[in-house]
């Protein structure tokens, strides 16, 4: 468990930050100046907050009189560049800072990175260096890892290449606290979500709580609105999947093996909506549902909640659109999502 509870103010802005962290990957989302990096930099040491306490597992890092150096915070913190030594090769980096007589061998296979030990880090691609600047964090054996929007500096490519590794290091149980401003990462990673806004948090709680949530999507943006399902793959046919979610059978393309726990991200610019049943439409995926709540936007869209079954979608519709079809808190209707809409980034 993360305690935090400080102000540190920087020229005109201030964060002034109160939340809990518990176990599992919790993100910390929020526009360029939110105040993420410094929220994580006081966490680590790196930045010393005016006043306040920050304590990890009952223990008091900061506060009453306690300001914990950094290397004695049992904190592995990896930075937005790789910040690898250039004169040591890959194997003498990952053990930099490691407890004596360490084996790099399980966390080298959990990142891929087993066959990269002998190698000069000049060579390394941008998702390589990545994952050893991880997989050095995690050989100093953290109670808790930061990973300070770590995809940050790599293009759409080798992001989606590396996004399976850290599902891996999210899934090896290392709690983890994940800056972003990429709501596509957050969706993939995190059980918690804290939207930080100016400074301050505007609201905290489980992911697919907070992406299926209108108001949230307001905070965040329309363009990065979209519900996140999690459900488990059921059966392969041609190419798409049939996973099981708890708004019904998903068809989506591309996601993994049968029986595979999966987490789905379903945009809400991807969802069509429909008040009669369809018809002869190419769309795989068909949901039977009702408006379960209307979000007025500041231009020419609403955000709509579905409930779907068990669970919810976003969609996002033009006020013509949503006064055309009557769309109001109750109506019944049908969500169409193409397979091929779900992006492949967007399955985990």
């Amino acid at each position: 468990m993360l305690e935090v509870a400080f102000k540190r103010s920087v020229g005109a802005f201030t964060l002034d930050v109160a939340l809990e962290v518990g176990a599992g990957t919790t993100a910390i989302f929020g526009p360029s100046g939110a105040g993420k990096t410094t929220l994580a930099r006081c966490v680590a040491g790196l930045a010393r907050p005016d006043h306040g306490r920050i304590a990890l597992d009952g223990r008091v890092l900061f506060g009453g009189g306690t300001a914990v150096p950094p290397h004695r915070r049992d904190i592995g913190y990896v930075f937005q560049e790789a910040r690898l030594f250039p004169h040591m090769n890959v194997r003498r980096n990952l053990l930099y800072g490691a407890p004596r007589g360490t084996d790099p061998g399980p966390v080298c296979e959990m990142l891929g990175i087993g066959g990269l030990l002998a190698r000069r880090t000049a060579g390394l691609s941008g998702g390589e260096a990545a994952r050893v600047a991880i997989g050095r964090a995690l050989l100093r054996r953290p109670r808790l890892l930061i990973l300070d929007e770590p995809l940050a500096a790599l293009d759409g490519p080798r992001r989606d290449r590396v996004l399976p590794w850290l599902e891996r290091v999210r899934d090896a149980g290392v709690p983890i606290l994940y800056i972003s401003h990429a709501v596509e990462e957050v969706a993939r990673l995190a059980d918690t979500l804290v939207l930080l806004r100016d400074g301050r948090v505007a609201r905290a709680g489980p992911v697919g709580d907070m992406l299926s949530d209108p108001s949230v999507a307001a905070l965040m943006g329309s363009m990065q609105a979209g519900a996140v399902l999690s459900g488990r793959m059921v059966a392969e046919r041609d190419g798409i999947a049939a996973v099981e979610t708890p708004v019904g059978t998903l068809q989506v393309v591309g996601a993994g093996e049968i029986g595979a726990r999966i987490r789905i991200r379903i945009r809400a610019e991807d969802v069509i909506v429909a008040t009669e049943p369809p018809r002869e439409v190419s769309a795989l995926n068909v949901l039977a549902g009702t408006v379960a709540s209307i979000q007025p936007g500041h231009g020419p869209g609403v955000m709509l909640r579905l409930a779907i079954g068990e669970g919810h979608l976003l969609a996002r519709v033009t006020r013509r659109s949503a006064t055309a079809l009557d769309l109001v808190e109750g109506r019944a209707i049908w969500a169409l999502v193409k397979a091929t809409g779900v992006a492949r980034a967007d399955i985990g």
